[in-house]
């Protein structure tokens, strides 16, 4: 079965990855010891053992509490620059050659920083991060996407910035983020319309936590994409024979391709599936679904995306041919430029098809 460093060699695409939640433990360390925040642990592999085991809790709400730590130490333009740029370095390293990180500007203030110059410092670092990637012969796409936190009231301000930001400054897309229970996707329906007006993408946050209906919010604002979407299974049932009943929230998603951006590790440690060999990923796969795999926090899961895709395989029992469906749907979904995205497509293709014929012990298929 093909592992970790085998997937490592593949190129991937990261679409579901919070920059708060993707810090490294030594960097982490400095900043605390500049701006004077305590940190829970004090050196690298201690904090890095304290941010899982706080992850795996099995509640999101739980979860949620360890970025107060993450998001204190991205306060200054400096940090944000530095944080962004180990981020792409790291997604990188990890053979990922396309990523979208998100991250949300309005929790980034407290030190004085104005949207605009959270935003610009970000994309300075995914800068700095893609051209020493390139220097270092691991080219790499990387881009932002702006959340404003599903609980605030500050949607359609944070819309206008990722608009202001949208050409200059790396912006891609729009979310919202946060817990789901009680608040709604259509809470914040004047920022996706707006969006939707100035012909710009967004992806939200649904059917992680949140019941059915939930989901069917975000499918009501319009949604791009889905943020997780475990809950799409809720709505598929089996008859005796074996066969599934798709239901038609569940057949709307399937019919009109709206990718799920499935993140296996965080939806055990959130309690969203139970174990892994649960997860509904392989069932909607199979289904015909879009199913992308991704971290969503590299930091709480104490992952990667290449240890995502090992974990993947393995609990499905699945070849590479079928492991690559989700890297091509990936790239698929990235909201990028069409001329850039099929030329991306393109190499991944050659690249999968070509893992496909050996295994990592080099047996033929």
């Amino acid at each position: 079965m093909a592992d970790e460093a085998f997937f490592r060699n593949l190129p991937k695409v990261s679409l579901h990855d919070h920059l708060d939640g993707g810090l490294r433990p030594a960097t982490m360390l400095e900043i605390a010891d500049e701006v004077g925040h305590t940190l829970p642990a004090s050196t690298p592999d201690a904090l890095a053992t304290w941010f899982t085991d706080a992850a795996n809790s099995g509640s999101l709400e739980r979860y949620l509490t360890t970025f107060a730590h993450t998001t204190a130490l991205m306060q200054r333009a400096e940090d944000l620059r530095r944080v962004s740029a180990e981020w792409v370095l790291d997604q990188a390293a990890d053979g990922v050659v396309a990523a979208e990180t998100r991250w949300a500007p309005e929790q980034h203030q407290t030190m004085g920083l104005s949207l605009d110059e959270t935003v610009e410092a970000v994309a300075q670092g995914l800068r700095d991060g893609m051209a020493q990637a390139k220097a270092a012969g691991t080219p790499i796409i990387a881009r932002q996407i702006l959340c404003a936190m599903r609980h605030a009231d500050r949607s359609l301000e944070i819309a206008r910035l990722a608009l202001r930001h949208r050409d200059t400054d790396l912006v891609c897309g729009f979310d919202i983020a946060g817990g789901e229970v009680g608040n709604p996707a259509s809470k914040h329906k004047a920022a996706f319309d707006l969006l939707r007006h100035e012909a710009f993408y967004y992806t939200i946050h649904a059917g992680e936590e949140g019941p059915l209906s939930s989901l069917l919010d975000a499918i009501d604002c319009g949604a791009m994409r889905i943020g997780h979407g475990v809950r799409t299974a809720d709505d598929i049932s089996r008859r005796t024979d074996g066969s599934f009943v798709l239901g038609r929230l569940a057949s709307f998603i399937r019919n009109n391709r709206i990718p799920l951006e499935i993140c296996p590790t965080s939806n055990v440690q959130t309690g969203a599936v139970t174990e892994l060999a649960a997860h509904p990923l392989g069932v909607l796969a199979w289904l015909g679904f879009t199913v992308t795999i991704n971290c969503d926090n590299k930091l709480m899961g104490g992952t990667t995306l290449s240890r995502e895709y090992a974990l993947v395989a393995s609990a499905f029992q699945l070849s590479t041919t079928e492991m690559a469906q989700f890297a091509l749907a990936g790239a698929s979904a990235l909201f990028l430029d069409h001329d850039e995205r099929e030329a991306l497509l393109r190499d991944m293709t050659s690249a999968w098809m070509a893992a496909s014929f050996t295994d990592q012990s080099g047996q033929q298929h």
